[in-house]
């Protein structure tokens, strides 16, 4: 069977071609680049940009492939107040819905789908479960709801849609704002959190990411959405102090009044002088917890991998970059 990966050569999608390639299946990455990736001695590479419909329907898709849409501009890198919606909408959406068109014109009707947890904006219950009310906190949130408003109109079509609402995403590869933190742990820096730190903090694993859209296939591709998230998140201060001790910074954990951050990221983002993205600071000291049952009852699901371990990994990934980099400047410097 042929799986078609629209954002292949991406993060999530160069954990899932392995995956798809391990289980003796045809793989297409369908992407704007094309990385040195090993996969690709087995998986096909197609080049194809989403937000052009001769572009996606130059692909070739067939009534019997397994399509997924990984493709997605994502929070990071920060955008300004103004630009955000031509940002986010021309991929997320446009390029959404051109890929659904193509599926359409040659009966093409199982797709699994990656959208976002920023949907849900603000904490109302606890665990947040897949019926939490959605009320996205900004134009990133926004496009990833309104793929899932347009998945409602397909299924009627006959289409069977898999939706996924991941957590941060962590994982090899990807280090987005966490950069900024390691960067304060190796300058022995005071790191602030918003608000006391205890609350919990959430990730997901690129490589749970991948298994969960496998899951999906091998369950017939339900017409439901599902949470992506860590097992057990621990509270922000001892996620962040296990990391300072793990990397022997004298970094310590500076508490701050979220009302007032928040107010003054507020100012800054009016300003168009962003540090970090309003979806992500609104909810940085609220109880944001996916609850994950529902992938683990319906399609076997379980994440395996830890919040501890998944930020140390990013770190251990930062100094080595961070070493190569130097090595790389030194070797230079030397010629």
């Amino acid at each position: 069977m042929r799986h078609v990966i629209f954002g292949g050569d991406g993060f999530v999608g160069r954990h899932l071609a392995p995956k798809l390639l391990a289980d003796g299946h045809e793989v297409v990455v369908a992407d704007v680049v094309k990385s040195s990736l090993p996969h690709y001695g087995r998986a096909r590479y197609a080049y194809c940009d989403v937000t052009n419909k001769a572009s996606v329907a130059s692909l070739g898709l067939k009534a019997e492939d397994m399509v997924y849409n990984l493709s997605a501009k994502m929070l990071s890198p920060i955008q300004t107040r103004a630009k955000r919606h031509d940002f986010f909408w021309p991929v997320n959406v446009h390029g959404t819905e051109n890929i659904v068109e193509a599926m359409e014109r040659v009966g093409a009707s199982r797709l699994v789908h990656f959208t976002t947890d920023m949907i849900y904006g603000h904490t109302v219950t606890y665990p947040m479960t897949e019926e939490h009310p959605v009320a996205p906190l900004g134009e990133y949130g926004l496009s990833k709801l309104k793929t899932e408003e347009l998945a409602v109109g397909w299924r009627e079509k006959g289409m069977r849609i898999t939706l996924f609402r991941p957590r941060l995403i962590i994982g090899p590869g990807r280090l987005g704002i966490l950069e900024k933190l390691f960067k304060l742990i190796d300058a022995n820096l005071p790191v602030p959190m918003i608000g006391s730190g205890k609350n919990p903090y959430q990730f997901i694993s690129v490589f749970d990411c991948a298994e969960a859209a496998r899951a999906a296939f091998q369950a017939g591709v339900p017409n439901e959405a599902y949470n992506l998230g860590s097992l057990n998140p621990p509270p922000v201060r001892k996620l962040l102090g296990d990391l300072i001790r793990h990397a022997g910074s004298k970094s310590i954990l500076l508490p701050t009044p979220g009302w007032a951050v928040k107010r003054t990221l507020d100012l800054l983002d009016a300003l168009n002088m962003p540090l970090m993205d309003p979806e992500q600071y609104l909810i940085a000291d609220e109880e944001c917890v996916l609850d994950v049952s529902k992938g683990r009852d319906q399609l076997g699901w379980v994440p395996q991998y830890r919040d501890e371990d998944m930020l140390i990994a990013a770190y251990s990934e930062y100094r080595e970059k961070k070493a190569g980099i130097l090595t790389a400047s030194k070797t230079i410097a030397a010629e």
